[in-house]
C-alpha cells in the first residue's frame, strides 16, 4: 500500500509539472489608448476620464434622425475603418445607448458653431455630436487620430480598437484653414489633388486654394476661350506635357472637396503671370503679337494689356465661367510680381477687375499686392511676405486691414511648404530662406503683422507651389511634417501652443503616414518613434 501510494504520489507531481510546462504564457497587455489631447490639432479643451470604448465585431454606428450629410459622414467613417478592423460597422438609423453614435443637434451644441464638435466615450459607446454636418466630420477626423494608426491600413490589422475614456469639446480658433496647391507650374490630375484633399481633411484644413494659371501652363477649360488649355496648358516647367482639367474634372475636384468639408477657391493669376494665355491669344498683348510658351522659372516679365477692352472682355468671360462652376464665395484674382504693369495700370486693372468678380457672385481674393491698390469692399488679400518684406510694404497692407481688408497670413519664411526644410533637401526653393518644421510652427497669426486690428486675420493658409516639384512623392515630402502645424495655428487656441509638446505629438503621426504610405521627411527636429 505505501509502494502505491507513492508511485501515485509521483504520478501527480509528473501530471503537475507537466500541466505548468504546458501553460501559455500570460497575455501581453494591450497598449494603452492615445490620450484625448494627443491628437493634431490640439482641441480647444479636454477632460480624460474613464474606461475606453473598445470597437468589436458588434459595433455599429448610429445616425439618430437619420439625416442625409450625417448618413454620408458615417458611411465615410465605415469606410475607413472597415478595412484594418474587418468589422461589419454597419451604419443603422436605429437609436441606441452602445457603439458609435453620429448625433446633430441637440444639447448644447449650437455653442459649438459651424465647425465644432464634442467627443464623448467612455466604455458603452463613444458619441460625436454637433450643430452642423462639418463639425461631425472634424470630430471623426479627431476619433480617427485617437484609434493606433494601424487602423489607416487597407488590410485587416490585429487590435485592440480603443478609444480613450473622456471630452473632447473643439471649435476651430479661425474660420478659414486653407492650403494652397500649385497646378501649374506642373500638373497634377485629379486623383492627386483628391489624395492631398484627404490629407488636408485629416487636419481638418476646410479650403483648398487651387493655382490654375501662370507664366508656364493654364490649367482650366474655359469654353469662350479654348486655345487657353489647348495651348497655353499644352507645357510645364521643364517642358513636360502640361496637362488641363476640363469642366467636368473640375467640378468632380469640387464635389470630392465637398464630400470632405473642403470649399474650393480657385486663382486665375493676373495681370502679371500670364505668359500662358498671352501666347494663346495675341489680341491679349498689347502689340497684338504672342509671346512663344515658356517653361522656366523667372517671374515679373509678363502682363495683360491693361488699355485694352480685350482684356476686360477676356476676365469677364473666365471669371463668369469660373464661378459657375464654384459654389464657394470666394475667387482669387492673383496679383503678386506683376512687375511689368506700371503702378497706374495695376491700380486701373484692379479696379475694373473686382467689380467684375463681384457681378458674378463671389468674393475677390488677391495676394497682398491688391492692399497697394484700391481694395474692394469685403476683399480679402493674402500676405505672403517674409521677414525681407520692406516696412512700407506691409503698411500698406496693414493700413488696408485697418480700413476694413481682411487678411489671409501666408508668410513665405513660415507657411509656404515649397521652401527647403535646411540646404541638404533635394527639393524647393530657398529665395525666403530654410523653413524647418520648428520654424513653420512657431509663430502666432494674431501677433505676426503689428497693427492689424483683432478679428482682421481671417485665418491661415500653406502655399505649395511647385517649380521644383513634379511628382506626387515631391508634394508629400514637403508637406509633411509642416502641414499639420499650420492646420493648428488655424484651429487651436493659442493658449495650446507649445513646441516642446507639439513636437511629441507630431512624432507620433509619423506611423500614421506610414501607414497611408505618405512619403514624409524624417526631420531631425521631431523625435520620430523607430521604423518597424
Amino acid at each position: 500500500m505505501r509502494r502505491r501510494r507513492l508511485l501515485c504520489a509521483l504520478l501527480l507531481v509528473t501530471a503537475a509539472g507537466m500541466g505548468t510546462a504546458a501553460a501559455p504564457p500570460p497575455a501581453a497587455a494591450a497598449p494603452a489608448a492615445t490620450p484625448l489631447d494627443q491628437v493634431i490639432p490640439a482641441p480647444a479643451a479636454v477632460r480624460p476620464g474613464g474606461d475606453p470604448y473598445t470597437l468589436g465585431d458588434r459595433t455599429a454606428i448610429r445616425v439618430p434622425g437619420g439625416g442625409a450629410e450625417a448618413r454620408q459622414v458615417a458611411g465615410y467613417l465605415a469606410g475607413l475603418l472597415r478595412p484594418a478592423t474587418g468589422f461589419a460597422l454597419p451604419v443603422t438609423t436605429r437609436s441606441g445607448s452602445d457603439g458609435i453614435v453620429l448625433r446633430l443637434g441637440g444639447r448644447d451644441t449650437a455653442k459649438l458653431g459651424a465647425e465644432g464638435y464634442r467627443l464623448e466615450s467612455g466604455p458603452r459607446a463613444v458619441t460625436v455630436r454637433a450643430a452642423r454636418p462639418a463639425g461631425l466630420f472634424h470630430g471623426v477626423q479627431t476619433l480617427r487620430q485617437l484609434l493606433p494608426p494601424a487602423v489607416e491600413r487597407r488590410t485587416e490589422q490585429p487590435g485592440a480598437w480603443r478609444i480613450a475614456g473622456g471630452t473632447v469639446t473643439d471649435t476651430p480658433r479661425y474660420g478659414y484653414r486653407a492650403a494652397m496647391l500649385d497646378v501649374s507650374r506642373h500638373f497634377f490630375g485629379v486623383q492627386q489633388v483628391k489624395r492631398y484633399i484627404d490629407q488636408l481633411a485629416l487636419y481638418k484644413i476646410n479650403t483648398l486654394h487651387l493655382h490654375l494659371s501662370d507664366d508656364q501652363g493654364w490649367r482650366i477649360a474655359i469654353d469662350s476661350w479654348p486655345k487657353l488649355t489647348s495651348h497655353g496648358g499644352s507645357t510645364q516647367v521643364g517642358g513636360g506635357r502640361g496637362g488641363f482639367y476640363t469642366k467636368a474634372d473640375y467640378r468632380e475636384i469640387v464635389r470630392y472637396a465637398a464630400s470632405r468639408y473642403l470649399t474650393v477657391v480657385p486663382e486665375i493669376d493676373m495681370p502679371g503671370h500670364t505668359n500662358a494665355a498671352l501666347s494663346s491669344y495675341a489680341a491679349l498683348n498689347c502689340d497684338g503679337k504672342a509671346p512663344p510658351l515658356y517653361t522656366g522659372t523667372d517671374v515679373g516679365f509678363s502682363s495683360l494689356c491693361v488699355p485694352k477692352q480685350e482684356t476686360y472682355d477676356f476676365v469677364d468671360d473666365v471669371v463668369r465661367e469660373l464661378a459657375a462652376m464654384t459654389p464657394g464665395r470666394y475667387l482669387h484674382i492673383g496679383g503678386d510680381e506683376a512687375h511689368s504693369t506700371s503702378h497706374d495700370d495695376y491700380v486701373a486693372f484692379m479696379d475694373k477687375v473686382q467689380p467684375i468678380v463681384a457681378r458674378y457672385g463671389k468674393t475677390a481674393v488677391g495676394w497682398h499686392q491688391l492692399a497697394g491698390a484700391h481694395p474692394a469692399k469685403g476683399a480679402v488679400a493674402q500676405y505672403w511676405g517674409y521677414d525681407a518684406t520692406s516696412a512700407a510694404e506691409r503698411k500698406e497692407v496693414t493700413d488696408a486691414a485697418a480700413q476694413g481688408t481682411r487678411l489671409i497670413l501666408s508668410p513665405a519664411d513660415r507657411s509656404y511648404l515649397d521652401m527647403k526644410y535646411d540646404k541638404n533637401t533635394p527639393l524647393g526653393l530657398a529665395w525666403a530662406g530654410y523653413v524647418s518644421v520648428q520654424r513653420s510652427y512657431d509663430w502666432d497669426p494674431d501677433s505676426y503683422l503689428p497693427g492689424v486690428p483683432k478679428g482682421g486675420v481671417l485665418g491661415v493658409e500653406a502655399p505649395l507651389w511647385t517649380e521644383t516639384l513634379s511628382a506626387p512623392a515631391h508634394l508629400e515630402y514637403m508637406a509633411f511634417p509642416r502641414l499639420p502645424g499650420i492646420a493648428e495655428l488655424g484651429w487651436s487656441p493659442a493658449s495650446s501652443h507649445d513646441w516642446a509638446r507639439y513636437r511629441t505629438r507630431l512624432a507620433a503621426q509619423g506611423p500614421r503616414w506610414d501607414a497611408l504610405g505618405i512619403g514624409y521627411y524624417r526631420s531631425p527636429e521631431v523625435p520620430w518613434p523607430a521604423q518597424s
